[in-house]
């Protein structure tokens, strides 16, 4: 699902003092990171693995499939387009406060190029005990712990909130499948509707749990597929933001966390889903209703 623990990852901005802790816990997760991109460093080394001034040039020397993209704001269009134009057919974009003009031209361009496109503002995706992109989880030591193999899939617009759920449902016996932190900006690439159709096809995914915030359509997008289309998977959500009275025009922590003109309310949100059929928990202890190992 999403990612072959076997596909060659490169990281573009390796050299950053994120990226570098990043690629550190990857390794050692068993991702197989094989060299990375930072202009102006070619011929260095992070942990091992070769720096090159170019995507092109890192091309002549490995076939990555992969790109996890950890460069400022401004260089966030240029580094992912040059990533689609060299056959990158999964793209991590980690960096936040991507203008949303350069967003949709890198939508654009991925679709055209068949590249899936994880992000902005992502702190990346996950298949336990098999591969990791990003910095979800955080540090090697709590992804072992948070993280175990299982059926259900997480799907979460907070990137934390990703692990503390992967946490909570290890803790009660329940692995995971797949997790994703699909983004905390108002554009994004996969959403909820792409996701959970692709885990329609995805046998090892049986159930799917959501973590969902004020703000956009995410969730009501989902509602709508999900009322045209029944689902085989058991679909679980928790709502963030339940208890807060005037969200209009007020941003919480994400970009994409802000009610606008009467759009993207909580409780619109949970009628919406609740119609499709997803099971919207009050308490983030009945997030583990209908669920198995």
């Amino acid at each position: 699902m999403l990612l072959d623990p076997q596909a060659e990852i490169m990281v573009q901005g390796i050299t950053g003092r994120e990226a570098s802790a990043m690629v550190a816990d990857m390794l050692e997760y068993g991702s197989r990171v094989v060299a990375g991109v930072t202009p102006g460093k070619g011929g260095q080394e992070v942990h091992g693995k070769k720096v090159y001034d170019t995507v092109a040039q890192l091309k002549k020397d490995h076939a990555p499939t992969v790109s996890v993209i950890s460069v400022p704001a401004p260089a966030v269009l240029d580094a992912s387009l040059e990533a689609i134009s060299h056959g990158i057919e999964l793209c991590l974009i980690m960096s936040e406060r991507v203008p949303r003009r350069d967003t949709s031209k890198i939508l654009v361009a991925a679709g055209q190029a068949g590249c899936q496109v994880i992000g902005p503002n992502s702190l990346g995706l996950i298949r336990p005990h098999k591969a990791k992109l990003g910095t979800i989880g955080g540090r090697i030591d709590n992804v072992q712990r948070s993280f175990t193999p299982g059926s259900t899939a997480i799907l979460s617009r907070s990137g934390g909130m990703t692990t503390e759920i992967a946490s909570f449902l290890t803790s009660h016996g329940i692995g995971q499948s797949v997790a994703v932190g699909v983004g905390g900006d108002p554009i994004v690439g996969a959403n909820f509707v792409q996701l959970v159709a692709a885990l329609e096809n995805d046998p090892a995914t049986r159930s799917v749990v959501l973590y969902g915030e004020p703000g956009g359509t995410a969730e009501e997008d989902l509602a709508e597929m999900l009322l045209q289309r029944k689902s085989r998977l058991r679909i679980n959500a928790f709502l963030s933001g339940r208890f807060v009275d005037d969200l209009e025009g007020v941003r919480f922590g994400h970009a994409a966390v802000i009610v606008e003109r009467g759009r993207g309310s909580v409780e619109g949100k949970k009628k919406a889903l609740e119609k499709a059929g997803v099971f919207v928990a009050d308490r983030f202890d009945d997030l583990l209703e209908g669920l198995s190992g």
